[in-house]
């Protein structure tokens, strides 16, 4: 994870500072998005995000949009993203402009991976997942990052003699990134030390998510992040892709994750039950008090929860607005 700081020391010459960090890409106001991957139906972890970042939006009085984020098909679930754009519809979810597909973005990816190659940022790798673990617990420093193995530049200087490239990384030489989240914590990242060298491209032609969501959000204007404090280890990777890039820097706020009976995280992987979009006010409460708020209106009976009750989730949202302004998560 990334270290925490306390207090901030002086950032040496290149660094991102914390400020860089905190400061609104230039653009018409606050911009959020929600941007789910379509691996399985949207549960209650997912939920809980997306209603952060939408009463972020509509406390500032901004737009929220929403993102497919479909890079991976060996792991995407057949009707999935269809099912959770109906889903968070029938929640009362309206975003403010068309639904974006990272599936159908690649040119842009492309010319975002050439800028960087051409600045000789981008080198090919050979190695295998067990290859950098073994070179690791070689050296005495086997560990992971968020279940990544921080890659230790054994193809950085050319690959082996008769492989072939497995993926293409970013180097990222002697940058720290320094960055503070909304919530008031700052963290840095030695890029080297912490992150090592990411990939940007896999050899199947599949782009990895750091580049994709930086190139989208910039594209996007998007000016604030709000999601899952299991993505804290991805932002000093974004953020160095941004200033690699010339990109502008959104407010990030991490917010606490939902888990399951066993203390793991809430995900489709270990088997998360489906929002049950046929009781909304249910699910939408049950969001809410994860959030640390309180449920804005009573469940007095099953009517007022279904989804044709459209006053009824007016009200909601009228209502959850005001809570998350008045929350400790609110800043303007």
């Amino acid at each position: 994870m990334p270290r925490m700081h306390a207090s901030r020391a002086p950032t040496p010459p290149g660094d991102i500072t914390a400020e860089q960090a905190w400061t609104r890409p230039n653009g018409p106001g606050y911009v959020g998005r929600f941007a789910p991957s379509p691996t399985g139906p949207l549960h209650a972890g997912s939920l809980a995000t997306a209603l952060a970042s939408r009463l972020d939006a509509l406390a500032h009085g901004g737009r929220w949009l929403l993102r497919i984020e479909d890079l991976d098909p060996p792991r995407e679930v057949p009707g999935a993203a269809a099912g959770i754009v109906d889903t968070l519809g029938r929640l009362g979810f309206a975003p403010d402009g068309p639904i974006e597909y990272q599936s159908r973005r690649g040119a842009l990816y492309q010319e975002a991976f050439e800028r960087l190659r051409a600045a000789g940022l981008v080198y090919p790798c050979a190695c295998t997942r067990r290859e950098i673990a073994d070179s690791l617990s070689r050296a005495g420093l086997a560990r992971e990052r968020n279940r990544e193995l921080v890659y230790p530049g054994t193809c950085r200087k050319g690959m082996p003699a008769g492989r072939s490239a497995r993926a293409w990384r970013l180097r990222v030489g002697e940058a720290v990134v320094a960055w503070t989240d909304r919530s008031g914590r700052a963290f840095e990242d030695r890029m080297a030390d912490e992150v090592g060298d990411f990939v940007l491209r896999r050899a199947d032609g599949l782009w990895a998510y750091q580049l994709a969501v930086v190139v989208d959000d910039a594209a996007q204007g998007v000016t604030d992040i709000v999601r899952g404090e299991d993505l804290i280890g991805s932002t000093s990777r974004q953020i160095l892709l941004q200033r690699l890039l010339g990109l502008p820097t959104p407010r990030y706020l991490h917010l606490p994750v939902v888990a399951g009976a066993d203390g793991e995280k809430l995900s489709k992987q270990n088997g998360a039950e489906p929002v049950d979009a046929s009781r909304p006010l249910e699910a939408l409460h049950a969001a809410m008090r994860h959030l640390g708020l309180s449920p804005v209106e009573p469940l007095v009976a099953d009517a007022r929860t279904r989804p044709e009750n459209g006053k009824s989730l007016d009200g909601f949202w009228e209502r959850a607005t005001r809570a998350w302004r008045a929350s400790h998560w609110f800043t303007g």
